[in-house]
Formats: C-alpha cells, sequence, structure tokens
C-alpha cells in the first residue's frame, strides 16, 4: 500500500509509510490546532486524526464566543492510504509549507459553520517529551507530541454570526502527535478492566519576546507520570525562524501546579504553575480563566462523534450547546480548555489552560470519579 510520501527517504522500517510500526489498533496520527484572541472574545479549534488500524480518518471544527452558544461540526470516512489526503466531507486542512504554514477550509455545509484560516508559526518546532502512560501491564499510551506557537488569519462564520481573524490579535497553538492511545468504541472480551483515573495539565503560554509551555500527568496521589516545562524564542515573523528547531528552547528541571476550583465542579477557577529552572530558580505563573471551550466540540469523550469511532464510509454531524449550562461533571464535560490571562509578577501574557481529571486525586480532594471540589 504506496503513497506518495514514499517517494521520499523517510522509512523508518521495511514497510511503506501506511504501515505503522506498531500494530496496536489505537495507533492515530493527529494534528490539533487551536487560536483565540487575546482578549478572550473568541475562541475556535480544529482537529483529524487517522487511525490506520480502524480504517478511520475523521476532524473536527468547534468555535465559541462569550455569552453565545459553542457550535461543533464533526465529520468521519473510511481513511484513505494517501496519507497527504486530509479531507473529511467539507473540512480539509492544506500544509502549505511544513513547520511554517498551514490552511484550514471548512466549506459551507447544513451546519451553519465554515472557515477559511491561515495559521502562521512563530516558534521553531518544539518536541515534548516522549508520553507513555500504563495500566497494569498494557502501555495505554505511547506517543511523540511537538508544538508550534502562532497566529491566526482568515474568517470564521457560524450560526451566531462571523469572526474576522486578525493576525495581530489572533494567537494560536499548532499540536502534532502520534503514537498510541486510547481512542475508538470500548474494547470487549477479556477480564473486565478496572477503571483508570487521570489528570492532565496543558499550558502553552505566549510573552512578548518567548513562549511558555508546561505539561503534566499525575497519578492518584499527585505523583508525576509525565512532566515537563520550557520557554522558547517567540519571533516576529516565520520567515525569522531559522529552521524546524532552532535549539533554543530552555528545558526546566522541573513544574509545579496548584488549582483552585469552582466549587462543586472540576474546571479551574484560577491556577498557579511554577516553573523551576536548573539551578533551582522559579518563576511563578498566575493563570486567571476568561473563556471556556469544552473539548467535546473536537470530540473528546463525546458519546456519538468521539475519535476513532466508525461512522460508515463517510458522515458528517453538528450541534450546538450552551456551554454555562452543562452539568459539568457529566464525564464528556470535564475535558475543557480555558482561555487565560497570565501574569509572573514582571510581565503579562496569554494563552490556554487545559485540563481533565477524571477519577480521584488527592491534591484536589476528589475520591470518586465523578465528584467535584467541596462535595
Amino acid at each position: 500500500m504506496l503513497n506518495k510520501l514514499d517517494d521520499f527517504p523517510v522509512h523508518q522500517t521495511p514497510e511503506p509509510l501506511a504501515h505503522p510500526q506498531t500494530s496496536d489498533r489505537n495507533a492515530y496520527d493527529r494534528t490539533w490546532f487551536n487560536g483565540y484572541a487575546a482578549d478572550g472574545s473568541y475562541y475556535f479549534a480544529v482537529g483529524m486524526a487517522v487511525y490506520p488500524h480502524r480504517g478511520i480518518l475523521d476532524g473536527a471544527f468547534s468555535v465559541v464566543e462569550p455569552d453565545s452558544r459553542q457550535h461543533c461540526f464533526f465529520g468521519s470516512r473510511r481513511a484513505p492510504s494517501e496519507r497527504t489526503d486530509m479531507r473529511v466531507g467539507p473540512l480539509r486542512i492544506e500544509v502549505v509549507e511544513p513547520m511554517r504554514r498551514t490552511r484550514v477550509i471548512l466549506d459551507d455545509n447544513e451546519s451553519g459553520i465554515s472557515c477559511d484560516l491561515t495559521f502562521s508559526a512563530r516558534t521553531a518546532s518544539i518536541q515534548e517529551a516522549r508520553q507513555m502512560l500504563w495500566s497494569g501491564a498494557r502501555r495505554v499510551m505511547d506517543a511523540t507530541r511537538f508544538d508550534q506557537f502562532g497566529r491566526w488569519s482568515g474568517v470564521v462564520s457560524h450560526p451566531d454570526g462571523e469572526i474576522k481573524v486578525d493576525d495581530e490579535v489572533c494567537r494560536g497553538t499548532k499540536d502534532r502527535s502520534w503514537g498510541v492511545r486510547r481512542v475508538g468504541e470500548p474494547e470487549t472480551g477479556g477480564a473486565p478492566a478496572r477503571p483508570d483515573g487521570m489528570f492532565f495539565l496543558w499550558a502553552p503560554l505566549f510573552w512578548d519576546d518567548h513562549i511558555s509551555h508546561a505539561i503534566f500527568f499525575d497519578g492518584e496521589r499527585g505523583n508525576a507520570l509525565v512532566r515537563e516545562a520550557l520557554v522558547a524564542p517567540l519571533y516576529a515573523t516565520e520567515t525569522e525562524i531559522p529552521g524546524v528547531q532552532d535549539g533554543r528552547d530552555e528545558r526546566m528541571a522541573t513544574a509545579h501546579h496548584r488549582i483552585t476550583y469552582v466549587q462543586g465542579t472540576r474546571l479551574a477557577a484560577s491556577a498557579e504553575i511554577d516553573l523551576i529552572c536548573l539551578n533551582g530558580d522559579t518563576r511563578t505563573i498566575a493563570l486567571e480563566p476568561i473563556l471556556k471551550f469544552q473539548m467535546k466540540g473536537l470530540g473528546y469523550s463525546h458519546p456519538e462523534w468521539g475519535q476513532g469511532m466508525w461512522k460508515g464510509e463517510l458522515a458528517t454531524g453538528h450541534e450546538s450547546f450552551d456551554p454555562k449550562a452543562l452539568d459539568m461533571l457529566a464525564p464528556m464535560n470535564l475535558h475543557v480548555q480555558q482561555v487565560v490571562r497570565a501574569s509572573d509578577g514582571r510581565q503579562t501574557g496569554i494563552g490556554v489552560l487545559e485540563q481533565v481529571s477524571i477519577g480521584p486525586y488527592l491534591p484536589a480532594g476528589f475520591k470518586d470519579f465523578f465528584d467535584g471540589a467541596g462535595n
């Protein structure tokens, strides 16, 4: 099974590139972006992934503004053998220049949501540490991820209006990851699996001349499973980025986090992140949420449009909901991103705080799978 990429000297195994090295049915390769105004007046995100052993390619686009509904488009199809074919119905992602510029297009469709957006990088590519999580003897996540910080231009239309996306205003993060992680329908057969909890925090932030980033996976007691933090240069334009990687990212020794939760929920009301340098110096960053985005709008934990679920040869769907009217302890609503203002006491920034906490988590006082703060 050959595709266009096989014409390049990039093979890692004797197989064509359409054949992943692993036979795990949950192998995936995902492209994801967010975009948001620095004043929190809008947020949008897009995701698309191929699941080679499931034979599925799916994608979604979602947008929200303050005091408005969150609007969501979903699409799914049989995966093409051509890996450069990143189209699901009216949604497509075009890599204009690798590691520099990407275009996202959602043509007019019955959802009333459409867009024509261009992402332009302002950092070199930043590779996160390899992320591995276990469930008993089984490795349920084994993934590599890289990020780029940048800006957007273009337009988004939705049933409640139109957003003119100005690259002087709109920040965004590109997230490419691949490997293995739980997706699709629950597996059946064998001994019943014991339910696993998880705590995840992800905080990409823009400052005047640099970015900071922190990633946390914690166990139930708050023990660090994956913990990484860094700072890196922010370039004025994509043409100033010296290469795919610039070698100028500074990795921290470790990082800590503290979250204050909205009463009765697992949603952050505020947060602090400590970036701890190799010499022990600590930079404490305070985060103030100003706009909430439900990740189910991109299929995360969505009961009908969950990622990697077979929907047929080609299927599209859509929905709109009021983010303020949700049960924030329902499983599909626990995973969120919030646009946040950031301050370290000397300078201010803007960015996103992504969080999901499922199951007991001692630092927050969560004792069950879906109890909230103060319950």
